[in-house]
């Protein structure tokens, strides 16, 4: 007959967090995690656990309490999102988290309540009545509001979660924009972005209480948009700005040269015609028109939403470097990434890439290192090119795809890929195999992306964040794959760092791709 071991072992398990030294906490708490949870669900001693990790608290000092209501978090989050009997016993401590969010000034204590809190929904009503009282960070607080809302299937508020419903503040515009694309969707459709957003809701608040538990800080978000000049969208083409790169690009569709002699953009090979406005050219794959209305229609794409640019540079890329770099503390600050490309840049005789260019600021620091005359860059979004031009007006900039890189073979000097492999995740090997490609011998790649936490917890609230580029959940990379794609791709590391869960590296084009 076997023997359940579960009242001996869970009880053990949280003796030995409780009693563990300050040098072991990490690794008991974590034979704790693996006890009761696994890879986003419960073992079979969660349930029975429950009421063993609520009277633990009580032994426990502030930091290690923010520890163990995390993990009921997690527990009460596995069933989501219908609550289930593991949802109802971590419920059964609703008094004692009350008691303990009005009592505490500990921050990770504070955070971790919220975290937990924020999964309690049968509750509303009484939780938001105890924090309506209590000095609560806004982007804390309207994240809690949103994780215990109720979806109005007659007119749901979908998307504008991210980092938290606070910072999205829609004029009457954006709101009906908003609203028409939200109607479009099946009654299925709204159920399932709701749900993703209350998860990305749910990871984005145990990230940071998560964090906070363990490293006992975090550090506050700079969120100050910055006042750079946003071009008006011009018909002023600046085919000066490509001609000079002639050499290296190449026609999207047919991979031939492209033709600058009449002032105009046209492929040599399929004869395609490419339009050029506001100095950024439209390389990206597919059809066009003719010169006039593939020009009228970029024109019109240039002025939507100009200020998004600024807007995720200010605002959303910080936060996202929380989220995947845990740079909760702020360990990785702008001067190191404007050093690390200050001192890594070396590229060889050739123009040089900056992929994924987004806003410019990055593309600022590479045309001091390398001169505008060699740099170009690439986005396939248009709000972040439009903001670019008006910060590095020398540098030409091209709408593209890193997939399809409009560049002929062995025709780059160097690649900067900054903060942008994770963007396309699910196609990550085939975009290093374009670089590889692309760069000459010699060459150089400097990349920052990110690598998945070597700690369960903080991989899975990595792993919450379904984003409407990736609605299946967000996804970073092992140390191991980026190598082995980067061999394939004929490029050698030269240098590799990762603070945090940061990836900084350097690679070298030194054989041809496999």
């Amino acid at each position: 007959m076997a023997v359940s071991t579960t009242h001996s072992t869970v009880p053990a398990l949280v003796t030995s967090f409780v009693a563990a030294p300050s040098d072991e906490v990490d690794s008991a708490f974590h034979r704790l995690v693996d006890g009761v949870w696994h890879d986003g669900g419960p073992t079979g001693a969660a349930l029975s656990a429950v009421p063993v990790l609520l009277a633990g608290l009580d032994r426990l000092p502030p930091s290690r309490q923010a520890r163990l209501l995390v993990l009921l978090g997690l527990l009460a989050e596995s069933e989501y999102p219908t609550a289930g009997t593991l949802t109802a016993a971590v419920a059964k401590g609703l008094e004692r988290y009350l008691d303990l969010l009005r009592a505490t000034d500990h921050e990770p204590l504070r955070l971790a309540l919220l975290y937990l809190l924020s999964h309690l929904s049968a509750d509303r009503g009484r939780i938001l009545a105890t924090v309506g009282d209590l000095a609560v960070d806004l982007g804390d607080r309207t994240r809690l509001e949103r994780a215990l809302a109720d979806l109005d299937p007659a007119r749901p508020d979908l998307g504008r979660v991210w980092p938290s419903p606070s910072i999205w503040a829609l004029d009457d515009t954006e709101r009906d924009f908003d609203q028409g694309w939200i109607a479009a969707l099946t009654p299925d459709q709204v159920r399932t972005n709701w749900h993703n957003d209350t998860r990305t809701v749910f990871g984005t608040s145990g990230a940071k209480a998560y964090h906070a538990a363990v490293h006992g800080q975090v550090a506050a978000v700079d969120a100050v948009v910055p006042t750079d000049r946003i071009p008006q969208p011009g018909a002023d083409s600046r085919v000066d700005l490509f001609a000079r790169h002639a050499d290296a690009l190449r026609c999207p569709n047919c991979a031939a040269g492209l033709d600058f002699s009449t002032g105009r953009v046209v492929c040599t090979g399929c004869g395609t015609a490419f339009p050029v406005a506001n100095g950024i050219l439209d390389l990206s794959p597919g059809e066009r028109g003719d010169g006039d209305e593939a020009t009228a229609d970029l024109l019109a794409k240039l002025a939507e939403m100009p200020s998004m640019g600024l807007f995720y540079e200010s605002v959303l890329r910080p936060n996202y470097l929380n989220i995947a770099g845990s740079n909760w503390s702020g360990t990785v600050t702008l001067p190191d990434e404007f050093a690390y490309l200050e001192t890594h840049i070396r590229p060889v005789d050739g123009p040089v890439l900056d992929l994924a260019a987004g806003a410019g600021r990055w593309t600022a620091v590479i045309e001091r290192t390398v001169g505008a005359d060699r740099l170009i860059a690439l986005d396939m979004a248009l709000p972040m090119l439009n903001v670019l031009r008006g910060r590095v007006p020398d540098v030409p900039a091209v709408q593209g795809s890193a997939l399809r890189l409009p560049f002929g073979d062995a025709t780059l000097g160097g690649i900067v890929c900054w903060n942008a492999l994770q963007a396309f995740p699910d196609d990550a090997a085939a975009a290093i195999a374009e670089m590889g490609r692309c760069l000459r011998p010699g060459g150089s790649l400097t990349m920052m992306t990110f690598r998945w936490s070597d700690d369960p917890v903080a991989r899975y609230f990595q792993a919450s964040q379904y984003f409407p580029s990736r609605p299946q959940g967000h996804l970073l990379f092992g140390l191991d794959e980026l190598r082995r794609w980067l061999a394939d791709a004929g490029l050698t590391v030269r240098e590799i760092t990762t603070p945090a869960t940061f990836v900084f590296l350097t690679a070298e084009r030194t054989g041809a791709p496999a």
